[in-house]
C-alpha cells in the first residue's frame, strides 16, 4: 500500500500527478467503507468474520494480477544506470497507444536530465537520505506522517462503533453509522481528489487541520458533558458528538489522509526518494503501533 506512492510520483504525468495519488487514497477508504459494510452485515452472527475476511482473497488475486502487467519505473531505471531504451518502452506502455513520439521524447529528455542531475549509478539509502540537503525535505515528510497518525484518525478507525455506542446508539445502530461515516470519508476524499490540484497541498492541509482541531475540541467537549452533565440533555449531546465525529473526519480526508502520502512522494530528490519513503513509512506504522497500543480500551 505504501509503495504506491513512490511508484505514482515516478510514474505519473506531473499535471495529473496529486489527482492520481489522491485516488490511491480514495481507493483505500473505499476499502475501509466495504470493511464497514462487511462488519454491519455479519452484526450477530457468529463466525461471520470467518466470510469477511476469505471474501477478500478474490480482490487480492485482482491485485496480484494486475501487478504483474506494471512496467518498471522509468525513472528508477534510469537512475539506476539502465538502458534507455527499456526506460522508453516502459514509459510509453504508460502512457498508452495515444501518446504521440513526440510527447515521449520530450517526457524522456526530462526523465534523463532529471536523472542525471540527481546522480546516475544507483539510489542513496538512509545515510545519504541524513545529509544535510536533505534533512528539511526529511523533517517535512516524517512529520506529515507522523501528525497523520498522531492527530487520532486511528481512534476513528479502530473505534468508530464503539464511539457510536457510547454516544447512544445501541450495538447494530453503531455499525450502521460506521457505514454512513465510511461513505462519507469517500465523499470527502472525492473532495481532495478534485481540488488537490487546482486549489493546492497547503490551503488543504492547513485547512483540514484546522477543522480537525475544533472537531476534537468539541467532540472532548460533548464526551466530558455526556459523562457529568445532566442526562436529560444526553440525547443532544450525543448528535452533537456524531457531528463532531463526521467534521473530524471530512477535515482529515481532506488533508492529512491523500496529501501526507502526496508530499512524500514529491518533496525528496530521485536518487533518495525510495529511502524517504520506505523511512515515512516506518514512522507511518510505528506511530500508528504507539497509538494503538496506549490507547484506552
Amino acid at each position: 500500500m505504501h509503495g504506491a506512492p513512490l511508484y505514482i510520483a515516478e510514474t505519473a504525468p506531473t499535471k495529473v500527478r496529486g489527482l492520481q495519488l489522491s485516488l490511491k487514497e480514495c481507493f483505500i477508504v473505499g476499502g475501509i467503507l466495504l470493511g464497514y459494510a462487511g462488519g454491519y452485515l455479519i452484526e450477530g452472527e457468529e463466525g461471520g468474520w470467518r466470510v469477511l475476511l476469505s471474501s477478500s482473497v478474490a480482490l487480492s488475486d485482482v491485485l496480484s494480477l494486475g501487478l504483474l502487467k506494471l512496467p518498471d519505473s522509468p525513472r528508477r531505471s534510469l537512475q539506476r544506470g539502465g538502458d534507455a531504451n527499456d526506460a522508453r518502452v516502459a514509459l510509453k506502455i504508460l502512457r498508452g497507444d495515444k501518446a504521440t513520439p513526440g510527447t515521449i521524447d520530450a517526457e524522456m529528455r526530462a526523465v534523463t536530465a532529471a536523472s542525471e542531475k540527481s546522480g546516475v549509478g544507483g539510489v542513496g539509502g538512509v545515510g545519504e537520505l541524513l545529509r544535510k540537503k536533505n534533512v528539511r525535505p526529511l523533517f517535512v515528510g516524517l512529520s506529515v506522517v507522523l501528525f497523520q497518525q498522531t492527530t487520532g484518525q486511528p481512534s476513528v478507525l479502530y473505534y468508530a462503533e464503539q464511539v457510536f455506542i457510547a454516544a447512544g446508539f445501541d450495538a447494530s445502530e453503531g455499525a450502521g453509522v460506521s457505514v454512513i461515516l465510511g461513505v462519507f470519508k469517500l465523499v470527502m476524499t472525492g473532495f481532495a481528489v478534485k481540488y488537490v490540484d487546482s486549489v493546492g497541498r497547503r490551503p488543504l492541509l492547513l485547512s483540514g487541520v484546522a477543522a480537525m482541531t475544533l472537531a476534537t475540541v468539541a467532540l472532548g467537549a460533548c464526551s466530558d458533558a455526556l459523562a457529568t452533565g445532566d442526562p436529560a440533555d444526553s440525547l443532544n449531546t450525543a448528535r452533537l458528538s456524531v457531528l463532531a465525529i463526521f467534521a473530524y473526519v471530512g477535515a482529515y480526508q481532506v488533508s492529512f489522509g491523500p496529501i501526507a502520502w502526496l508530499l512524500t512522494g514529491e518533496i525528496f530528490p530521485q536518487r533518495v526518494r525510495s529511502a524517504a519513503v520506505g523511512t515515512a513509512t516506518l514512522t507511518n506504522f510505528a506511530s500508528n503501533y504507539i497509538v494503538a497500543l496506549y490507547l484506552p480500551r
